[in-house]
This record gives structure tokens, sequence and C-alpha cells, in this order.
């Protein structure tokens, strides 16, 4: 039997969708989206788009959930969750934005349309998943010129989010959004409501994910995302780890050859210096001249000096 936290686990597919996909508590999405946006978007409504994004093929089946919606002003969202690392994943965030601007097009009259596009934006929440090499955990992207850095089109943007570089703990938040970011990683190690996020928004979010309050069907679906998770998560681990094992039975054997092959170097190179001394004292003994010598068997004439002591 499965064991359970208190609280859903909000980067599954079903827990994601259970809290931020849903019209009766849609407050929830509007309340992150607009801390995610600071201030240069305020949203006060939006839509559920009722069909799902085209390209939902077998490779993109990882994919836990795409959400899209519609704001009151039109703009549209494509909102996300990515549990494992996949190819080709900001061209698949691209191509899902510039399939949202093409299907603006009305078909048949684009010659009358005068290309009046709504703003696009893709919010992907990576968990156990890097967008990129550094510490950032927020990455806020858009059009821009690359000499100057101005913003060339703010209309389009995406919004990646490395969950795996956030690990601030409660005393270290700073700010609204830091607190939605910590509920997003951290919800399902919770046993209960936080002090620090006791208000209406935060006490609904967690009403709302709390595992007792599923219905029986809601639970069998939960375990079953539950589980998904838990697999890939140890297909992951595993992976992972038969990686490191063959990087070190590699390694140990490249620095067997290694090694050997430098012995082996250093033997001859050792070898054949003793026969040349001992074919330099041979030399010596006989009376040869040191200049003779040292032509014959290729050392110095200080070298064969030191032989004669």
């Amino acid at each position: 039997m499965q064991q359970h936290g208190r609280y859903l686990d909000l980067t599954t597919d079903y827990g994601f969708k259970h809290v931020f996909g849903m019209e009766l508590h849609k407050d929830i999405l509007i309340s992150f989206l607009n801390e995610l946006f600071k201030g240069k978007k305020v949203i006060t409504d939006l839509v559920y788009n009722k069909n799902e994004h085209v390209g939902d093929t077998l490779k993109l089946g990882s994919v836990i959930f795409d959400l899209t919606c519609t704001t009151d002003d039109g703009s549209q969202f494509i909102i996300e969750v990515q549990r494992s690392e996949q190819d080709k994943f900001k061209e698949r965030t691209i191509y899902y934005a510039s399939k949202l601007i093409s299907d603006q097009a009305p078909k048949g009259k684009r010659h009358e349309w005068g290309y009046v596009i709504t703003e696009v934006y893709v919010i992907a929440i990576m968990d156990n998943f890097h967008f990129s090499d550094t510490k950032d955990y927020l990455h806020d992207i858009c059009l821009c010129n690359r000499q100057t850095g101005e913003i060339f089109y703010d209309r389009l943007g995406f919004i990646y989010i490395e969950l795996p570089n956030f690990n601030k703990t409660s005393e270290q938040l700073t700010s609204v959004l830091e607190k939605w970011l910590f509920v997003l990683k951290n919800m399902v190690k919770l046993n209960k409501l936080p002090n620090f996020l006791d208000d209406p928004i935060f006490q609904k979010l967690f009403q709302i994910a709390e595992y007792s309050n599923l219905s029986k069907r809601e639970k069998a679906m939960y375990d079953v995302s539950l589980k998904r998770k838990w697999d890939e998560y140890s297909l992951l681990t595993s992976a992972t780890n038969r990686g490191i094992r063959q990087g070190l039975q590699q390694g140990l054997q490249q620095g067997l050859q290694q090694g050997l092959q430098q012995g082996l170097q250093r033997g001859l190179q050792q070898g054949r210096l003793e026969t040349l001394k001992e074919n330099a004292q041979n030399m010596l003994a006989l009376g040869l001249d040191l200049e003779i010598i040292s032509k014959s068997v290729g050392l110095s004439i200080d070298e064969i000096k030191k032989l004669c002591n």
C-alpha cells in the first residue's frame, strides 16, 4: 500500500492539475501568475481552454501536464510541469508558443487579418530537471536586441522555473513568489499549513491539496500519477548510478592501461640508459677519449665523467 503525505505532490500530473487546472478555484492559478509577473502584467480573470495542445507524441509523453488558458485581456498561457530531462526541450517550448501564435490567423482570410497577435507565454516548471548550467532558479526569457539588450518584442515570453535550484528554507523567503516556489517544491513534505503561509490563497490551496479530502476516484487517479513519478525517478536514479559505475570502470581501465604504458616506457628508457652507461664504462676502461665515447653512446661528457666517480 502506498504511503502518502498529508498533502498532494504538486509536481505530479494529477496534483498539479487538481490544484491549478480547475475552474472552481482558478483564483489560485491567477494568484501564482500575478506573482510570477511581478506587476509587469496583472491578470484578473482567465478561462481554461478545452482542447489540449497539439504535439502529444510518444516522445513528448513524459510531459506531466500541459495547461492552456486565456486571460481576460486575451493573453494565452501554456503552463507545464516537466519531471525529467528531455532532448530539444527549448525547441519544444518554442514550437508550442509558435503554434498558439499561428493558430490566431483566420483560416482562408489571412490577407484580411492584419497580424493582430495576442500575447503568448510559456511557463515551464522543472522538477528533477535542469534548464541551464547556472544556479538560477528563475529564467525570464524574451526577444531582445543581442547588442544592446533592448527588448525587441515583449508579447512573447518564456519563464522557466528550476525547482532543483530553489533551496531556500522558510526563514530565507523574501517574497510571495518565493513562498509559491517553496510550496511547489515542499508541500508534499509538510504536515500542516506553516505560519508564514497563513494567507487566504494558501489556506485554500492547502485545503484543496489535502489527500484526505479527495474522493475515492480522485485518490486512485492521484495514486497512479504518484507511482508514475516514482517510477520515472527510479529509472533516472538507476540510469545515473549505471552511468557512474560505467564511468568508474572505464576510468579504472583507462588508468590501468595508461599506467602500464607509462611503466613500460619508463622501464624501456631506464633499461636503455643503463645499457648506455655500461657501454660508456667499458670504453672508459679501454682508455678511449671522452669525446669519442660521447658520440658513440649519446651521453654528454659530463655524464660520462660522473661514471668515472
